[in-house]
C-alpha cells in the first residue's frame, strides 16, 4: 500500500499541482491509515485490495473513540476517498470502498470576524517607525484589504503588486493565479514597509530574499508561522475575540463587503473560492450582524 501512496502523492504534486500544504496533509492522513491497517492485519505494508467499507467504518470509529473531532475525521475520510479513487484508476483496485461511505454530519460553524470600528483601531496598533512595526502593519492591511489567504500573502513578491492599477497578483490553491484589488491604505502601508526595509537592511545587513514583499529580521522570506504570530498578537487585543488567526481577517473582509452590499459572486471571485456554496456561509454571518444591529438600535426590538 505504501508504494501506491507514494504514486498518489506524486500524482497530487505533478499532475494536480496541489499545494505543498495539501500534499503534506494527504500524505500524513494516508500514512496514518496505512499504519493502522498494518496493526489491524498484523503484517507490514498491508495490501490496499483488502480494504472494504466496513474496514473504513472501523477506522473512523477508532479515530472518534480516540478523541479526534468530526471535522478532522471527515478530512481524513476525504483523503481516503480520493486515494481509493486514484487506486481504482491507476492501481488496479476493483472498486472504491469509500465511495458509498457517508461523511460525518458536521455542525455548521460560522466564521469569526471583527467589527469594522474595532478592526480599524487594531490596524493602527503597530509602531510603523520601526521596520518590524511597519511590516506588521502592512501584513494586517493587506490581509484585510484583499482577503487573501496566509499562504498567498507569504508568497507575495514585489512584482506581484501593481500600484498604478491598484491590483495584486496572487497564486492561490492548485497554483491558480488571480488578480484582486488592493486599497489605498494597504498600498500606503506597503510603501512605508518598503521604506523601513531599506533603512533596516543597510551595509553588512543584507536582504537574503530581495524579491519577497515580507521578510523577517534576518532578511529571509517570512514564514507562515511568524505571520500567524503577528496576527494573533494583534487580534487578541480585541475585546471578546476568541479566534485570532489570519483567517479572521479574511472572514472580516468578506463579511464587511457583504454588509455594504457587495455581490456574493464578486466576493467569491475575490476570495478565490471555486464554488459559490463555499462563499454563502458569509451571508449567515452578515445576517447575524444585521440582527445584532437591529436589536441594539430599533426602539421596539
Amino acid at each position: 500500500m505504501r508504494d501506491l501512496i507514494a504514486r498518489f502523492i506524486s500524482h497530487l504534486t505533478v499532475e494536480r499541482n496541489a499545494s505543498p500544504h495539501t500534499v503534506r496533509a494527504y500524505r500524513d492522513d494516508l500514512l496514518q491509515f496505512s499504519a493502522w491497517l498494518d496493526a489491524l492485519c498484523g503484517r507490514d505494508d498491508a495490501p490496499v485490495d483488502g480494504v472494504d467499507r466496513d474496514t473504513l467504518r472501523q477506522y473512523l470509529g477508532a479515530l472518534l473513540d480516540g478523541g479526534l473531532g468530526k471535522r478532522s475525521a471527515t478530512r481524513k475520510l476525504t483523503a481516503l476517498r480520493t486515494f481509493f479513487s486514484f487506486s481504482v484508476a491507476r492501481g488496479g483496485l476493483a472498486e472504491n470502498p469509500a465511495a458509498t461511505l457517508r461523511s460525518l454530519k458536521l455542525e455548521r460553524r460560522l466564521p469569526a470576524f471583527v467589527e469594522q470600528e474595532q478592526l480599524a483601531a487594531l490596524l493602527a496598533t503597530p509602531d510603523t517607525s520601526t521596520f518590524a512595526g511597519a511590516r506588521d502593519a502592512a501584513i494586517l492591511e493587506v490581509f484585510y484589504s484583499t482577503g487573501i489567504r496566509l499562504s498567498e500573502l507569504v508568497s507575495l513578491n514585489h512584482d506581484s503588486i501593481a500600484p498604478r492599477s491598484g491590483t495584486l497578483r496572487v497564486l492561490g490553491k492548485r497554483r491558480k493565479e488571480r488578480v484582486v484589488p488592493i486599497g489605498r491604505a494597504a498600498l500606503a502601508a506597503l510603501d512605508t514597509c518598503a521604506l523601513r526595509m531599506r533603512e533596516h537592511f543597510t551595509g553588512a545587513r543584507a536582504l537574503r530574499d530581495p524579491e519577497a514583499v515580507f521578510v523577517n529580521l534576518r532578511g529571509a522570506r517570512i514564514s507562515t508561522r511568524a505571520v500567524h504570530t503577528i496576527v494573533h498578537s494583534t487580534l487578541r487585543l480585541a475585546e471578546h475575540q476568541m479566534r485570532c488567526s489570519p483567517h479572521v481577517l479574511r472572514h472580516s473582509f468578506a463579511t464587511h463587503l457583504l454588509d455594504r452590499g457587495a455581490d456574493l459572486e464578486a466576493v467569491r471571485e475575490l476570495l478565490g473560492h471555486e464554488s459559490l456554496s463555499t462563499t454563502q456561509i458569509y451571508t449567515h454571518v452578515s445576517t447575524d450582524h444585521l440582527k445584532r444591529v437591529y436589536a441594539t438600535a430599533h426602539p421596539r426590538a
